[in-house]
């Protein structure tokens, strides 16, 4: 059994509900969820490893712009099999039937968030499930 995080952004949380039924048909398990609406302080934390790269400002505002839903999945290889079900960054190079390529919008508003390794969703998971 394994845990992972999700997010499901400002710009796609009018859908949760379809996004959230895609999860559970995957057989992946939300055992955790909230609404919340980040802080500024909140997103910066989270993407720090991003802190340096141009698009970082733009991220920790989209975050924020609104309400999101966190939730903590599990399931056997629950990482990877949310990564793909999520699908590429860039809503348009996104495979059909992925979460991003039917709600995302653009490559910086694509929907959703996964965590994309055990580190990752560890120290994420930590922040927003503490």
């Amino acid at each position: 059994m394994e845990y992972t995080l999700g997010i499901i952004k400002p710009d796609a949380f009018s859908q949760k509900e379809e996004i959230t039924k895609m999860i559970a048909s995957t057989g992946l398990t939300i055992v955790e969820h909230k609404e919340m609406q980040l802080t500024q302080a909140q997103a910066q934390a989270f993407y720090e490893e991003h802190s340096a790269r141009p698009f970082y400002n733009d991220l920790c505002n989209f975050i924020v712009s609104g309400p999101v839903l966190v939730m903590k999945i599990s399931g056997d290889n629950a990482i990877l099999r949310f990564r793909e079900l999520i699908g590429a960054t860039n809503p348009l190079e996104a495979k059909e039937g992925t979460i991003r390529q039917k709600y995302g919008k653009n490559i910086d508003n694509n929907a959703v968030h996964g965590s994309d390794s055990s580190n990752s969703s560890a120290r994420e998971l930590k922040m927003l499930f503490a």
